[in-house]
């Protein structure tokens, strides 16, 4: 690992065996992009990779004889306005009304390690050898600004990582309009972009399209990362696959809106830009004043979209994850919600914990309807002390029976919102997120409370921080209900507003950052309907996120097939949820239910005191299993993905051990087949040298796996594990899977 400046030629080279980035100084003291790709040996100079040349009609940057045209060289951080037509990474309102700007390179330092962007959340080092960083720094001397390109490239890892600060010294105060966290640019358009798109409900799924010339994006404008575009895209190779071929990956390390988007020219020039959605933000700086930009990590694969998948699951599971859960498998958890929603009181509680604890379970969470007046969506919101009608001897009598019967107790906040029929709103009705005079929209029968100022932060705080204190809590599941509409805060004037979206978000890490800094033994999970804010930002505080609300096993296929582009396992809320599923009514297995929840954090959603016996022995065996398997699913094993559920009736993936000694898999159909044609999986990450025992796991109550195939790896891999169609049909009609451990022998 190293990064290399070459004083001669002015030119930076990061590279670490796997990957390579090479910027230079160009003329005009701007900063230009040589190569983003495989790792290349260095060498003196790669200027044979500056294209440049005099075209008809172009703006040229400097005086003749150059030929240096900012419309048609690839650039690291570009602006509007001197040449270059195409969309800016960087727009900044000046008082005399312009909106031009000029950075050009100052000094630059290379150092050991990675810094904080604290307080928002990034990557991280715990030692200075697993990085390097380079902070190239860039002057605006009209303005009187600094501007500074941050790269750190990890050692271990094809990935580089992004962010942008700005510093103000002038005695004029400017305004970022547009301050995004990279730009990256090649120079062709023979790409694919690949990202993950949905709504509620059916959150990531996966989207493909070919470049072409104009503008593709992907944004959202929720004030969260949204469901319906996940802060992700990559740009893979057209003949990339799974396991072959280039992939560049960038996520953005960020909660709020967001922009990513492509543009290619017509010159087939292709830049990709990622950073905070410039609709809704205004930030002013006077003298003194800075801006931080979130952090973009890129991942280079030339092994495909697995490769890239695996690189950030690696990464977000060591050096963005932190806390005391970084390294440790989930507890399997039951919810009450499709088992109670709001009917419940303490007796009930206790007799679905007690069969829960029966079943082997490890964690009960009460969720939504503890507190204030509660019984319904349309109250109670902002209310956080307990409903001692309910719970007569408050959350710190339950949490303390619930722990007597040898579970661990989780609890249900949704902190960011109020209902208007509340104690708090009737306190505080300027406190929440809406324009004076105008409608506020309701969501849920909710609204949004104003967290970009500290008093409305700091007053949940309080409420929620006595709960934690007084009584024994293990986990906390930290829902966000609605997006936000008119955005305006009461508490800022007209000029701040534009801040008030980032300063929102801000507000959210706060809080996250002080009751994780209290109470750093709790397991937090962060959720948003589902997965509406499963983002990398919201993982840096919460080491797991409650994927979708649909807990259907078919539908959360493709959910979980998609978010495991960029998520780890471990952090994924899975669980097996009753029949018929709430969400779509559809009846599955119960085996196939627990089949696609193993691959995640692993529990249930319903009321096991409804089952049949059958069934709870099922429900007592998954749990042993899952309790078996889960260090291999959640910490140590690599994912891949080995069949596509959006592009055919099936799907299939399977996790496989650091070691390559032991791996477990699933192959799952939608619909039964007639007479179905021949079936081999082929499987990957196996060491073809090594020979593997095969075992099939029936998933019926006292029915033990059975041994079904030894052979070597290389066999596995190519030729593949014959699918026994029948036995599909046989254990269960539609939606019905199969589940193979394997290890080696």
């Amino acid at each position: 690992m190293s990064i290399i400046f070459h004083e001669n030629t002015k030119e930076f080279h990061l590279t670490n065996g796997q990957v390579s980035y090479i910027m230079e100084i160009m003329e005009n003291g701007q900063i230009g992009q040589l190569y983003y790709g495989k790792a290349l040996r260095d060498r003196d100079s790669f200027q044979h990779l500056h294209e440049e040349k005099m075209r008809s009609l172009m703006a040229v940057a400097l005086p003749e004889p150059s030929s240096l045209s900012m419309e048609f060289i690839r650039q690291e951080y570009p602006s509007y306005g001197t040449g270059d037509y195409r969309m800016p990474a960087v727009t900044i309102q000046q008082k005399n009304g312009s909106r031009i700007c000029n950075f050009m390179y100052q000094s630059h330092e290379i150092f050991a390690g990675k810094k904080s962007l604290a307080p928002l959340p990034s990557t991280y080092v715990e030692t200075e050898e697993e990085a390097e960083t380079l902070e190239i720094l860039l002057h605006d001397e009209v303005i009187d600004t600094d501007l500074v390109l941050s790269y750190t490239i990890y050692r271990d890892y094809p990935v580089i990582t992004r962010n942008v600060r700005f510093f103000h010294k002038g005695k004029e105060a400017i305004v970022l309009d547009r301050a995004l966290s990279a730009s990256v640019e090649f120079n062709d358009m023979e790409f694919e972009m690949v990202h993950l798109a949905g709504a509620w409900s059916r959150e990531r799924y996966v989207k493909r399209r070919t470049l072409g010339m104009g503008i593709q994006a992907i944004q959202s404008l929720h004030g969260a990362s949204s469901s319906e575009h996940n802060p992700f895209l990559a740009l893979k190779r057209p003949d990339a696959t799974e396991q072959q071929g280039e992939v560049y990956g960038f996520s953005l390390v960020y909660s709020g809106n967001f922009l990513a988007q492509v543009e290619v020219n017509t010159h087939q020039m292709t830049r990709m830009t990622m950073g905070i959605h410039p609709e809704m933000f205004s930030w002013e700086l006077h003298a003194g004043e800075s801006f931080q930009t979130p952090e973009v990590v890129m991942v280079y694969s030339d092994q495909g979209l697995n490769k890239m998948s695996q690189t950030y699951h690696r990464l977000y599971r060591k050096r963005l994850v932190r806390g005391e859960w970084r390294d440790k498998v989930r507890p399997i958890l039951l919810n009450n919600w499709e088992a109670t929603y709001f009917d419940f009181d303490e007796e009930k509680i206790l007799k679905i914990a007690q069969k829960a604890k029966d079943a082997g379970a490890e964690l009960f969470v009460l969720d939504d309807g503890w507190f204030g007046a509660r019984n319904d969506d349309y109250r109670g919101l902002g209310d956080w002390y307990v409903n001692l009608e309910k719970l007569p001897n408050g959350i710190k009598g339950l949490s303390e029976k619930v722990e007597a019967l040898g579970l661990k107790f989780g609890l249900w906040v949704e902190l960011e919102m109020v209902n208007k029929d509340s104690d708090l709103y009737r306190a505080h009705p300027d406190w929440v997120i809406g324009v004076p005079g105008r409608f506020e929209s309701h969501s849920r029968h909710q609204h949004v409370l104003d967290f970009s100022r500290k008093e409305v932060v700091d007053a949940i705080h309080e409420m929620i921080a006595k709960i934690l204190r007084e009584s024994k809590i293990s986990y906390i599941k930290w829902d966000m209900n609605r997006y936000i509409t008119e955005p305006f805060s009461k508490g800022a004037n007209a000029s701040d507003q534009g801040k008030m979206m980032h300063k929102y978000i801000l507000g959210v890490y706060d809080l996250y950052t002080r009751l994780t800094t209290e109470f750093p033994q709790i397991l937090f999970e962060s959720c948003s309907s589902g997965g509406a804010r499963f983002d990398p930002g919201m993982l840096a505080f919460a080491p797991q996120t409650w994927t979708s609300d649909d807990t259907d096993a078919g539908e959360r296929m493709k959910i979980q097939y998609g978010t495991s582009y960029v998520y780890p396992l471990v952090s994924m809320g899975s669980h097996v949820s009753a029949v018929p599923n709430h969400q779509v009514y559809r009846k599955t297995p119960i085996s196939t239910r627990a089949n696609v929840a193993y691959f995640g954090t692993f529990g249930y959603e319903l009321d096991l005191n409804l089952l049949s016996d059958e069934e709870f022995s099922q429900v007592k065996e998954q749990i042993c299993f899952m309790k078996k398997y889960r260090e291999l699913i959640q910490i140590d094993g690599d994912f891949y993905r080995l069949v596509n559920p959006f592009e055919g009736n099936d799907t299939a993936w399977m996790v496989v051990s650091q070691d390559k000694k032991q791996a477990v898999a699933a192959f799952y159909q939608r619909l039964n087949k007639v007479n179905a044609s021949w079936l081999r999986l082929k499987l990957q990450g196996l060491d073809p040298d090594k020979q593997y025992e095969v075992t099939y796991h029936s998933g019926r109550a006292h029915t033990e796996p059975e041994v079904v195939l030894q052979a070597y790896g290389d066999e596995l891999i190519h030729a593949g594990m014959v699918i026994d169609r029948e036995e599909l049909n046989r254990n269960g009609g539609d939606f019905s899977s199969v589940l193979y451990t394997l290890r080696e022998i």
